[in-house]
């Protein structure tokens, strides 16, 4: 396992990338790593602007990479919200019709093979999985 500490900032984001990758074979798909992308820039912009609104704090992310499936634990401590309890969004509407927000989360459960939430400690704890193939 290795793991990250960051200030929960967008200029940050690069950063966040290539502590994932570095954890992914070299051979992975650049397909599998686009959606992994996704869902990491996803997750680590929703800390960076909603957690600790107004102010700015931490944001850790681990990550394991066993029998061919990438894990990936973000966690903070800011506002309690778990972004995978909300309603998916209608995608059969255009958008001008569609509420804001909500396409980024339903696109990360939907690219990756696992997405679970728990508010344990004081801490919001989001884990992703996906496996390479």
């Amino acid at each position: 396992m290795k793991e990250l500490k960051i200030t929960a900032d967008d200029k940050n984001m690069e950063c966040v990338n290539d502590f994932v990758h570095s954890c992914l074979p070299p051979d992975c798909s650049p397909g599998i790593l686009n959606k992994i992308d996704l869902a990491i820039e996803e997750i680590f912009v929703n800390i960076a602007h909603y957690a600790y609104k107004p102010d700015v704090g931490e944001a850790w992310i681990s990550t394991t990479f066993v029998d061919n499936v990438l894990t990936v634990v973000f966690r903070d401590k800011g506002k309690e919200f778990n972004p995978i309890a909300k309603e998916d969004p209608d995608i059969t509407l255009g958008a001008e019709e569609r509420n804001i927000g909500g396409l980024g989360i339903f696109l990360t459960k939907k690219f990756m093979d696992g997405v679970d939430y728990e508010y344990k400690d004081g801490q919001n704890i989001l884990t992703i999985r996906k496996k390479i193939v």
